[in-house]
């Protein structure tokens, strides 16, 4: 994981972090300017040369997200306290897109934080309003480029899993901020020190594609308070209240 210099100042715990998740988030209305909506940037490294794999990228969105989510930074007394808990106040959103080159290499200057699951990079960013979006990040294209679904074999050994409906055709972009979802909500959902033992490995995660037995069992997991689910407010590619993904630590 590489990221922006940390200022020396007050250090909060991951504890302490883990709070603001396991609390829940606020449901305010979107306001009536769409500028002042908030919401996390989040940038996936696609190069036009070899790109990544689309598992590796959404497994590196999903850690990315919940990584910025418990940064020192956000905690009582960082610099992204303020920005951190009004976008935990409101509608939880985040907006991916794709950067290659100098675009990705310029976002690295942006405050956040950037994990890489086998050779695939994303850089989730502080939550802010749409409006004062950076140059750099606004430039970038939110649509316009997907990944082909691969097969990446049986999840990793003591990771959580995140199942996606496949049957709902999310864009690479889309599936990314879902992911980002769920890893924050099963964080939210864990014990703080379940929370501080999965931050030992970087909230490494693994993502896959359900069949329809596999959603049938996270499905289940749910309805038994043994997992989490994402249900998609419906603003873009999906119909409101679909179940995107399915975050649990069983098999």
């Amino acid at each position: 994981m590489t990221d922006v210099p940390v200022d020396e100042g007050p250090r909060s715990t991951l504890v302490q972090r883990h709070a603001v998740l396991s609390r829940g988030y606020g449901g305010r209305t979107d306001p009536p300017d769409p500028a002042d909506v908030l919401a996390m940037p989040v940038v996936l490294h696609i190069p036009k040369v070899d790109p990544p794999a689309r598992s590796s990228l959404l497994e590196a969105a999903a850690s990315a997200a919940v990584a910025l989510c418990l940064d020192e930074r956000v905690g009582p007394g960082g610099e992204w306290e303020e920005c951190f808990l009004a976008w935990t106040g409101a509608r939880i959103r985040k907006v991916a897109r794709r950067a290659r080159g100098a675009q990705w290499e310029a976002a690295q200057a942006v405050p956040g934080v950037t994990v890489e699951v086998g050779g695939a990079q994303v850089r989730a960013f502080v939550p802010g309003r749409v409006g004062d979006l950076d140059p750099r990040i606004k430039r970038l294209q939110i649509g316009g480029t997907d990944l082909e679904h691969d097969e990446p074999g049986p999840a990793r050994p003591d990771t959580p899993v995140l199942w996606i409906d496949p049957t709902l055709k999310m864009t690479v972009g889309k599936a990314a901020a879902q992911v980002g979802h769920a890893s924050m909500l099963l964080a939210g959902s864990m014990t703080a020190a379940q929370c501080v033992h999965w931050s030992v490995s970087d909230f490494a995660c693994s993502v896959r594609d359900a069949d329809a037995n596999q959603w049938r069992r996270a499905e289940a997991l749910v309805d038994e308070g043994r997992a989490v689910a994402v249900r998609d407010a419906g603003f873009t590619e999906v119909a409101p209240g679909s179940m995107t993904v399915i975050a649990t630590v069983e098999r």
